[in-house]
């Protein structure tokens, strides 16, 4: 199999998550409920990750709240910083881990920017809508479906600017692109920890400014008199036995992610979305690419996109087709009708692998 759906999931993970893994399996019980060795190793490793978060993206071990996915960290800004019935102010390219619960909240979407790869028309529709009013925003870093790359950090200024409170969906960058709490100013800023971060599947992080209303309610190993949540974080976000072996193997992906290094993997895929999309073109595919995209490329055969994909699966390639959980992106680019295939490349993706993709998707019938 060659993996071309890295927006889903990176895979295969770095070997030492999983030795990381293991090794909390066997050493860590759980942390916070004692004082014997395996109750403190396994504090140990939960901070580490904090700490190593902290690291790549500018915020104190404290501020880092472990989630189960990016989607529980949205949940919980949402809530906290989302009134019922308000207006806020969303990009064109918003997946449903955003928007859904916004209209569970009734929530009046301002939806800013719709043109792909155009980073000034979004940030001239965001400005307009911040400047008439909205009590908060809620915007990805980049698209899932597309790739394309919103100004995030231009975008968080505006919201400073205009004094409008802020989540960031990082579901696409963190770990490739530069994510930062202090310096862009944001309340939240929401992570998976299985994506760009190379960790297990069913990890997340939520990067909090400020205090943060909680989602869930439970035991916190601390303040056992009180029957409200404690007021610190992380633990008032944190009710309930903290994911210890997938702590340790998002803490070990993280650091394979700081000794790689950002900007070469964020340039390794990104060379890879191009060069994928100027074939892609050659063979008559209408693909969807420009300036400021990552490492993902979505393309229309002249076939049905659900059957192109079946097609490169039955020949050993691993990639996605439909909506991708995104039908604003859709919306704005025009293909809600149809989906689009969306090849997207990760930090072990290879140009050999590229060529073989290329060999293959020749045997599609041209869109054109």
């Amino acid at each position: 199999m060659i993996y071309l759906d890295s927006g889903a999931t990176s895979f295969p993970k770095p070997p030492g998550v999983a030795r990381a893994m293991e090794t909390a399996l066997r050493t860590c019980a759980n942390p916070g409920r004692g004082g014997y060795p395996a109750a403190e190793a396994a504090s140990r490793t939960v901070y580490r990750c904090r700490e190593q978060a902290g690291k790549l993206f500018q915020c104190r071990p404290e501020q880092v709240v472990l989630t189960g996915s990016c989607t529980h960290g949205l949940n919980i800004a949402i809530r906290t910083l989302v009134k019922p019935g308000a207006k806020v102010a969303v990009s064109g390219f918003e997946h449903n881990a955003v928007t859904r619960p916004l209209h569970a909240l009734n929530a009046q979407l301002i939806v800013c920017g719709r043109r792909l790869f155009d980073q000034e028309d979004t940030l001239s529709d965001f400005r307009r809508a911040l400047r008439s009013g909205v009590d908060a925003a809620v915007f990805t870093h980049v698209s899932n479906v597309f790739g394309c790359i919103l100004p995030a950090k231009e975008m968080a200024a505006l919201c400073r600017t205009y004094g409008v409170p802020f989540i960031v969906d990082a579901a696409q960058s963190a770990g490739v692109l530069p994510v930062e709490l202090a310096g862009w100013g944001a309340d939240f800023i929401a992570m998976p920890g299985h994506k760009g971060l190379l960790g297990p599947q069913g990890t997340g992080l939520l990067l909090c400014a400020g205090q943060a209303q909680p989602l869930l309610y439970g035991g916190t190993g601390s303040q056992s008199l009180m029957q409200t949540m404690p007021e610190e974080l992380p633990e008032r976000l944190e009710p309930g036995t903290v994911n210890v072996p997938g702590a340790a193997g998002l803490l070990a992906g993280m650091q394979a992610v700081e000794r790689l290094g950002m900007e070469t993997i964020a340039a390794r895929e990104a060379a890879l979305a191009k060069k994928c999309a100027a074939g892609l073109e050659k063979l008559g595919m209408e693909v969807f690419s420009g300036e400021n995209q990552g490492g993902t490329v979505s393309f229309r055969a002249g076939c049905g996109c659900e059957e192109a994909a079946q097609m490169l699966s039955d020949r050993g390639f691993a990639l996605r087709a439909g909506l991708h959980c995104a039908p604003l992106a859709h919306e704005s680019a025009g293909t809600l009708d149809t989906g689009t295939v969306r090849v997207s490349f990760g930090w072990n993706s290879t140009a050999g692998e590229l060529n073989a993709f290329l060999r293959v998707a020749r045997s599609l019938p041209p869109a054109k």
